[in-house]
């Protein structure tokens, strides 16, 4: 009798086993959309392991998110196919046209959200003062407007 031969997935199909939570601020949902939705701040530029914690949040209180559009400069060694706690969530990524400093959500029959994306290695203060520009209605700013504030 044989042993039997260990499973093996690829780590581009797994989520990973812990991520913390997520680090997001959001406008009032009474309010009109601007170029951004809120902010988020992710904890690491890993984006495999801090996507499961943002849809996460948002499965929660929106609806699943099924894709997200991001710029490839700013997540370079992310895949097409993400996978996240019970599905997959299918990126695009574009090199012109897009902020940098964004993400885009989408959820099924529900909309899109536009997010500032706080580099990870913000300072804590700045990045606070950040999410709470993003998510004020009255700042009609891109994210890059943001950052640069």
């Amino acid at each position: 009798m044989s042993a039997p031969t260990p499973q093996h997935t690829s780590p581009d199909r797994e989520p990973p086993a812990f991520a913390p939570p997520a680090r997001v601020a959001l406008r009032p949902p009474t309010f009109p959309p601007g170029p951004v939705s809120g902010a988020w701040w992710p904890h690491s530029a890993d984006l495999a392991a801090e996507l499961p914690a943002l849809v996460e949040a948002f499965d929660a209180s929106w609806g699943r998110v099924t894709r997200m559009t991001a710029h490839r400069e700013t997540w370079r060694h992310a895949s097409c196919d993400l996978p996240v706690a019970g599905h997959t969530v299918r990126a695009a990524w574009l090199t012109s046209g897009f902020d940098p400093h964004a993400v885009r959500l989408f959820a099924y029959g529900v909309g899109r959200r536009d997010l500032l994306v706080v580099p990870p290695e913000t300072a804590r203060a700045t990045a606070l003062r950040l999410m709470s520009a993003a998510a004020d209605p009255a700042h009609h700013l891109t994210a890059s407007e943001l950052l640069a504030l």
